[in-house]
């Protein structure tokens, strides 16, 4: 009698965690980028994920003075390098306006194993509030512009930006459309309470979505630092202070389809989210 065939293995993803501190100098920046990238290259990660605003940026407000295309030195050093190492990134970066609008763009682009650009998505939800106002300065993305959603390793990664963290509907559509590590690159503002709405909404995140959260701020002046890895049952695994580092950690798809069959909250639900026209 034959022995019964193991269960398939699920995938384990490896993620470099970046918490950038960077300047409005977009050379030394991508400088910084590359030194990520030799770190997520030698600890063997399948994707980089690096800050909101890692080209360039400036605590007063970052707008068309930090702008480059998708062809320009930015996102042209990050194909090269995912190219040449085989790591996928996942990076903050701002964008020209559309139509002659003078106010850019907060956009994160997504680069693949081989150096492809396979999706770039802007920021839906600027943020003005806390006495900052991003609209000034930004365009925000369409609301009902696909959700960027992408396999890296077996797992299905999705990609909101910063403020969107607030608002649970933008992660729940996400899901919808197969995540199951939601990725927020941030440039987190600091000031009272806010290192805690930070921690505390990333969690929230992660368990009502039983999806893994990998939030990475920048360090730095005006922002918090403090990145963090979710499980999708809201124990976080990683969690650094306010000072620039670098961490490599190990996302388990198999945990990832335990916590859903304990907790099938999202089987359960009985509400829909749609873009607001």
């Amino acid at each position: 009698m034959s022995a019964a065939p193991e269960p398939p293995q699920r995938p384990s993803v490896r993620v470099t965690v970046a918490q950038l501190q960077v300047s409005d100098d977009h050379t030394a920046n991508r400088q910084v980028v590359e030194d990520a990238f030799r770190t997520a290259a030698r600890t063997r990660a399948d994707v980089l994920v690096l800050p909101e605003y890692a080209s360039g940026f400036d605590p007063r407000g970052v707008g068309a003075e930090h702008a480059e295309p998708l062809d320009g030195p930015f996102v042209t050093m990050l194909r090269d390098r995912a190219r040449a190492t085989g790591v996928a990134v996942l990076a903050g970066t701002t964008l020209p306006g559309d139509g002659g609008d003078a106010r850019a763009v907060n956009a994160v682009v997504a680069v693949d194993g081989t150096g492809a650009l396979v999706g770039v998505y802007r920021k839906v939800h600027l943020y003005d509030a806390f006495g900052h106002k991003e609209s000034d300065r930004l365009v925000p993305g369409p609301v009902d512009a696909p959700p960027l959603v992408l396999d890296i390793g077996g797992l299905t990664f999705g990609v909101l930006t910063c403020y969107d963290l607030r608002f649970p509907e933008s992660a729940r559509r996400l899901v919808d459309a197969g995540a199951q590590v939601l990725v927020v690159p941030a440039a987190w503002a600091s000031g009272e309470l806010k290192a805690m709405h930070w921690r505390t909404l990333a969690v929230a995140r992660a368990i009502e979505n039983t999806a893994a959260v990998v939030a990475v701020g920048q360090a730095g002046k005006g922002v918090t630092g403090r990145s963090l890895v979710v499980a999708p049952d809201g124990v976080v695994g990683l969690e650094m202070d306010e000072k620039p580092q670098v961490r490599t950690v190990d996302l388990d798809g198999a945990a990832l389809l335990r916590v859903r069959e304990q907790n099938p909250s999202l089987a359960n639900r009985r509400y829909t989210v749609v873009p607001v026209a």
